[in-house]
């Protein structure tokens, strides 16, 4: 008998800490550890091969670590590039997905214009487009890739004040409200983080989703399959459940990690090295 965790969730940063957070709260005994693959942050400005290499060597070495029994990819530019190749590679492993919240946004839309706010591989990407095309057709979609607003909630927002917070999110928010978006898709898990604030730079006039609810009930719902599936027996890992690890972190970034994880109430788990 192997050490396992139900659930390893996987990103290049801390974006899909809201993710593992919202499993949880809706199933508190699946067991989850997370890594972010901060060597190799961000994937959103990488080629399609450069985030398939990635990511595949992170869930390798989360395999190597955990044994999960499934790997939520919490990250929207590894799904929309790499989730095929992926499946394909770890076949006997299950791997959910996360893809913008389209969907999801066409059914609340009143006007019709929708914001995608996500990274630059996200919002080039023709899954993306195909989204749009099956769920959002009679909709306008207005795309905002921003790299920088990515860079400040990996790097600066856990210590900054809300003033700073605010500020961070004014221009992407004046964006949509230019082109009079009355939905606003957070289309990177890393704007999780943020969505309070988009919401009150944005103003009660747009409505602000993303992804999480679905991520965490389609996570259910495999791990459920699994379960049922499943005859062979494991044993429960030591790892203290929501523990978050990152590859690669200096001494100002490691503090900043852990101030997150005491806001958000998780164990911090260190830095994992090659």
């Amino acid at each position: 008998m192997n050490d396992s965790v139900d659930f390893a969730f996987l990103d290049s940063g801390t974006g899909g800490i809201p993710y593992m957070l919202s499993l949880h709260e809706k199933l508190p005994a699946a067991t989850c550890v997370y890594l972010g693959d901060t060597e190799h942050f961000p994937y959103g400005e990488k080629s399609g091969e450069q985030v398939t290499e990635c990511a595949s060597e992170a869930i390798q070495k989360i395999i190597d670590l955990w044994n999960p029994k499934a790997i939520v990819v919490a990250c929207n530019t590894i799904s929309v590039t790499a989730l095929d190749s992926l499946r394909a590679r770890f076949s006997s492993l299950p791997i959910i997905g996360t893809v913008p919240a389209i969907k999801v946004a066409a059914g609340v839309t009143r006007n019709k214009k929708i914001g995608l706010l996500a990274t630059t591989a996200t919002v080039n990407h023709p899954y993306c487009k195909k989204l749009v095309e099956e769920f959002a057709s009679e909709c306008q979609v207005f795309n905002r890739a921003d790299p920088k607003l990515i860079e400040f909630v990996e790097k600066n927002y856990f210590n900054a004040t809300e003033e700073e917070r605010l500020g961070a999110v004014k221009e992407a928010a004046d964006f949509f409200k230019k082109n009079d978006c009355d939905t606003v898709i957070l289309g990177c898990t890393h704007f999780t983080h943020i969505a309070e604030e988009m919401r009150k730079a944005c103003g009660s006039g747009i409505t602000v989703v993303d992804s999480r609810d679905g991520v965490s009930n389609q996570a259910i719902r495999k791990i459920h399959e699994e379960n049922e599936n499943s005859t062979s027996t494991v044993k429960k890992s030591s790892i203290k459940n929501l523990t978050f690890f990152v590859t690669k972190a200096d001494e100002k970034e490691i503090s900043e990690y852990k101030t997150l994880c005491e806001n958000v109430k998780i164990p911090w788990g260190g830095v994992i090295y090659s």
